[in-house]
């Protein structure tokens, strides 16, 4: 573009000057007496400034063109303003408005233009100033606070302690992650906020906590019926199959766990932590630290680190386990040792007569036996310890879809965010 538009400069100048620098009349003109003779030189000094005038403009004109050209067609890229992965919703400009509009006291400014920077001194107040009374939960990422911002809107806080470069990392790995991706299956972020060496990133509330608290916790699954984990199953594997089949490039989420799936009031299902996530192809696999938890790493990333979107479908294989049985996913028989829930339960998964006896004993008995049969099926084929015998989650997805009812949300389409 730049030879082009030079090119064409170069003929402009050729042809304007072209009368300029002519010869003097020919021998054959009539003779110019004196004063004739300097008025013919002064026009043509006036026409030489007037074409070197328009030569200088046209040049000045085709180098801003180019400029033009150049910087419209390749935009400098800052640390936070890739456009990769981000939702239909969030392209149209649907960002965190419906959100934002709700806070009096949030500056609309921060890492992506779409992040929203939260003031410390009012999480510190809504926090009543971390009061373990206001703790939600707690992990090696640092604690989770209830807070409630102006129009009494409840959310939660994560307090991450970031003295190191890796967890700085997850931080910004987090936010840059959830302030490209919305969806109704994947966590709301709400802003972040920032004092010292301490990191906040605030979310909206999930009242009912995560599937981990709900299945292990004091209730023991008692709230969740098989539809209800059926529908708790497909809410994850939406989010799932978001991630892996419609951003671009395609998300790892990495860390798969029950902890981190998080429910709502009508116990729709979440997708949280982005802190580990990785988009597909974009990372050198061969630097890739192990990070995870025991029980959900798959076994070719566990032992030669491969990392893929089958990673995380070995993670559902073991979450939709614990729905199906209701154990963790590692449990120690002696100090010493340690069982996974993949090596204890797959003798009874493929045996029909010894399935039923494994069952969670909350949902012993209260669904259809062939929809036993068909997650057991469905959760064997995602723990296969070889990844390209696993299905994709699409896959999983729409073998989920007939086993809830359409009033808990088994149907092909799910609603658009807000």
């Amino acid at each position: 573009m730049k030879m082009k538009l030079l090119l064409m400069l170069l003929l402009l100048v050729l042809l304007l000057h072209q009368p300029i620098w002519a010869a003097d009349p020919p021998a054959s003109s009539p003779a110019l007496s004196p004063g004739e003779e300097q008025h013919h030189r002064n026009n043509k000094v006036v026409i030489a400034i007037v074409v070197a005038t328009t030569a200088l403009a046209a040049l000045i004109f085709s180098f801003l063109c180019f400029w033009v050209y150049h910087h419209t067609k390749y935009p400098t890229k800052s640390k936070f303003k890739s456009k990769n992965f981000r939702s239909p919703d969030a392209e149209k400009g649907i960002t965190l408005a419906p959100f934002v509009s709700k806070f009096s006291s949030i500056k609309i400014v921060g890492m992506d233009g779409y992040v929203p920077i939260i003031d410390y001194k009012q999480i510190e107040k809504t926090t009543n100033n971390f009061q373990e009374s206001n703790i939600l939960g707690e992990g090696g990422f640092g604690r989770v606070y209830k807070a409630c911002l102006d129009h009494n809107l409840d959310v939660a806080v994560k307090k991450l302690h970031c003295e190191t470069q890796h967890a700085e990392r997850e931080f910004e790995n987090e936010v840059n992650m959830l302030s490209k991706i919305q969806h109704p299956n994947i966590i709301s972020l709400l802003g972040c906020s920032m004092d010292g060496y301490t990191r906040f990133v605030v979310y909206e509330l999930m009242h009912n906590g995560s599937l981990e608290a709900q299945l292990h916790g004091p209730s023991h699954g008692s709230a969740l019926t098989w539809h209800m984990r059926m529908k708790i199953a497909l809410d994850t594997a939406r989010g799932l199959e978001y991630l892996h089949e419609h951003c671009h490039p395609a998300v790892i989420h990495r860390d798969m766990k029950s902890s981190n799936i998080l429910l709502d009031a009508n116990f729709n299902a979440k997708l949280s932590d982005f802190g580990l996530a990785l988009t597909d192809g974009s990372q050198s696999k061969k630097n890739i630290k192990l990070s995870g938890t025991l029980g959900y790493v798959a076994p070719e990333y566990l032992l030669d680190g491969k990392l893929s979107d089958k990673s995380d479908v070995y993670a559902f294989g073991v979450v939709l386990l614990e729905l199906l049985l209701g154990r963790k996913p590692v449990e120690k028989l002696v100090p010493a040792q340690c069982q996974s829930i993949v090596t204890w339960a797959m003798p009874h998964l493929t045996d029909r007569s010894k399935l039923p006896s494994i069952v969670d004993p909350v949902i012993k008995n209260t669904m259809d036996p062939k929809h036993l049969y068909q997650v057991a099926a469905v959760a064997v084929l995602c723990v296969q310890p070889e990844p390209s015998y696993r299905p994709l989650i699409i896959d999983v997805l729409h073998s989920l879809i007939p086993l809830v009812p359409i009033e808990l949300g088994g149907t092909l389409r799910v609603s658009q965010v807000i």
